[in-house]
């Protein structure tokens, strides 16, 4: 088995500590983690977004993870208050963490905020256009006549960076679900009906 692709953008502080206990249940159970998030929603909510390989999450895989990084979080107990843990899918607006994750949906609108600026800029808004190099490659819509249109930001500049909610992203999403679920009902039957 080879090792799992590793997360460009991860957390900071309490979140980064709480990733790092998490992270390794959660690739364990076949999963791949997105990102781990602590607000302010309810009192305090532990948000832990993963997904499967192929980019699906079903509610029965959410409670597994749920299940599964609960004994976990109560051993090591990162969070000093008492908290509400929800795990779920990255969404169709989903961030982008991984380089395969810049690969696999180009030619779709993202936002991006850049922990160190780059050219006096910290926030693109663009057409992902894919990897080049150690670079996402983005369409900037706002460029003057004589500008390039077209910026690579470093993977390791990215502070975060998600998708933003189109009709084609929404299109996109579900015939990648559609496709997904097909090849793990195709995977399944062909199991059931090996010869022993």
């Amino acid at each position: 088995m080879s090792a799992p692709e590793p997360r460009i953008v991860v957390e900071t502080g309490l979140d980064a500590r709480v990733a790092a206990i998490v992270e390794p249940v959660v690739e364990d159970l076949g999963y791949r983690l997105v990102r781990v998030k602590i607000s302010a929603a309810n009192g305090c909510t532990l948000q832990i977004m993963a997904e499967r390989p192929d980019g699906t999450m079903t509610v029965e895989d959410c409670e597994s993870v749920s299940r599964a990084v609960s004994p976990a979080l109560d051993v090591e107990d990162p969070i000093n208050r008492a908290y509400h843990l929800e795990v779920s899918s990255p969404g169709i607006d989903r961030p982008l963490v991984r380089a395969s994750d810049f690969e696999r949906w180009a030619g779709h609108e993202m936002k991006v905020e850049l922990a160190v600026p780059q050219d006096g800029r910290k926030r693109y808004r663009g057409t992902l256009l894919g990897v080049n190099g150690d670079a996402a490659q983005v369409r900037l819509p706002d460029v003057k006549a004589d500008q390039e249109d077209t910026v690579d930001i470093r993977l390791d500049d990215i502070g975060e960076a998600k998708l933003v909610l189109t009709d084609d992203l929404i299109t996109a999403a579900l015939q990648a679900e559609k496709a997904a679920l097909a090849a793990q009902e195709n995977k399944s039957f062909e199991q059931d009906n090996k010869p022993n």
